[in-house]
């Protein structure tokens, strides 16, 4: 069952880029995911150079192992009229940050996909749910190593907030729980609750944007 309790809604565009310095490489070997086994399909994302333009594809997993290596992203913050913020607790099966608490949705454009009809896809395949309205809200650029799976997220990510107003449906597969949360509310379960790696990053990098969605409370 999802977490619930109130704040108040409202409309915008942001970017940001940290600047961080960050190495490229445009070629990768799908069979350099050493130890993954078979581990399904391989899934491609787009590499990026400094300034995020597009300069070859490499293998997910590939480019999460270190030293890691620049690539797409997107990462969605969706409200609902009460103006409280969709959170998900990632599901337990997943090889990268199982079980911990992150933003409404977050992943990877397919090479030539548009990051928003990216992020719109996504939210509807982990959530059960189309955004009612997705706005871009710049972009961040960030290195973040998890210590507990040894990954790294070296990340291009473009930002989206907006609403949502139809029930919520997980996929179990992606999603073991969820919840709407004031921004008190995600204070608290933040210091109770281990979160991604990337979140605190993203949600700092989104907030002008998620504060003409979702009112100056946040």
């Amino acid at each position: 069952m999802p977490q619930s309790l109130p704040t108040s809604p409202t409309h915008f565009t942001s970017e940001i880029d940290t600047g961080l310095d960050v190495e490229t490489d445009v070629t990768a070997d799908p069979t350099a995911a050493a130890g993954t086994g078979a581990a399904g399909p391989e899934i491609l994302l787009e590499l990026v150079d400094d300034e995020g333009v597009t300069i070859g594809t490499a293998e997910k997993l590939w480019a999460h192992q270190q030293p890691g290596r620049l690539h797409r992203a997107f990462s969605v913050f969706l409200f609902d009229r009460q103006g409280r913020l969709l959170l998900q607790r990632r599901a337990l099966g997943k090889y990268h940050s199982p079980g911990v608490w992150s933003n409404t949705c977050c992943g990877h454009p397919y090479p030539d996909e548009q990051p928003f009809v990216a992020a719109a896809r996504r939210t509807a395949e982990e959530l059960g749910v189309a955004p009612a309205l997705l706005c871009e809200a710049g972009t961040v650029r960030y290195d973040l190593p998890d210590e507990a799976s040894g990954l790294i997220e070296r990340e291009w990510n473009h930002l989206f907030v907006g609403l949502v107003t139809a029930p919520v449906r997980p996929n179990p597969e992606e999603v073991d729980d969820f919840a709407f949360v004031t921004a008190q509310e995600l204070r608290e379960l933040e210091e109770e609750r281990p979160f991604s790696v990337w979140f605190r990053t993203v949600f700092e990098a989104a907030l002008p944007g998620i504060r003409e969605i979702a009112g100056r409370d946040w």
